[in-house]
C-alpha cells in the first residue's frame, strides 16, 4: 500500500462506527474516529499531571495509531475477537498496522509497535485513556438519554486504575454521574 492508499484508508475512520456500541441499542455510536480522536484528548489532558511522568510525545503518537488496523477490519466487537483462535486478532491486527502505518513513516509503526508492547508507561496509560475513553463516550450517551449500558459500567469498575491517579480520579467523577443518571451499581444484573 502507499502513502496516498493508506492515508485514504485511515481517513474512512470517520464513517466506521464503534461496534459496541451498535450491539448495546446506540442508533448514532461513535466513529472509530471519534474515537482515536477521544484517547487523543484523554492523552493532551491528562498524561502532563501525571506522577510519574507520562512521555506526552509517546502517548499522543501511540493514541493516535491504537486503532489504525481498524480502518480495514472494522471494530470488531470484544465477543467476537474472544471467539478467535488464541493470538488470531492480533496478527491479523499487526497485518494490518504493518500494511497501513508502514507508508507512513517510521514513527508511526514504532508507535504501533510500541503500544502493542505495552512495555512502557506512556502504552499503558494509553490503554488506559482507551478504557477511559469508553466511560466518557457512555456518560455521554446517559446524557442524551440512552440506558441499559451497564456492561460498559462494569467493566470500568473492574479496571485497576492505580497506576495512573488522573484516570482514577477522571473515573470517579464519571462513575458519580452515572449514579445519578442511572443508579449504577457494579453488581446491577445486565
Amino acid at each position: 500500500m502507499n502513502l496516498v492508499n493508506a492515508l485514504l484508508a485511515l481517513s474512512r475512520m470517520d464513517a466506521l462506527p464503534r461496534t459496541g456500541w451498535t450491539l448495546a441499542g446506540v442508533s448514532r455510536p461513535e466513529s472509530l474516529a471519534g474515537h482515536t480522536l477521544g484517547v487523543a484528548n484523554l492523552v493532551l489532558a491528562l498524561a502532563p499531571d501525571e506522577t510519574p511522568a507520562v512521555d506526552v510525545g509517546a502517548a499522543l503518537a501511540m493514541a493516535l495509531v491504537h486503532d489504525a488496523p481498524e480502518a480495514l477490519s472494522g471494530d470488531l466487537p470484544r465477543k467476537a475477537g474472544q471467539a478467535l483462535p488464541a493470538g488470531a486478532k492480533a496478527a491479523m491486527e499487526d497485518q494490518l498496522a504493518g500494511e497501513l502505518l508502514g507508508p507512513l513513516g517510521s514513527q508511526a509503526s514504532e508507535a504501533w509497535g510500541a503500544y502493542r508492547a505495552q512495555d512502557s508507561r506512556a502504552a499503558r496509560f494509553v490503554k488506559a485513556c482507551d478504557r477511559l475513553h469508553l466511560g466518557l463516550e457512555a456518560l455521554r450517551l446517559l446524557r442524551t438519554g440512552q440506558r441499559g449500558l451497564w456492561e460498559f459500567g462494569r467493566g470500568l469498575d473492574e479496571q485497576d486504575w492505580s497506576d495512573f491517579s488522573t484516570l482514577a480520579t477522571l473515573w470517579q467523577v464519571l462513575r458519580a454521574e452515572w449514579i445519578e443518571l442511572e443508579d449504577f451499581r457494579a453488581d446491577h444484573p445486565a
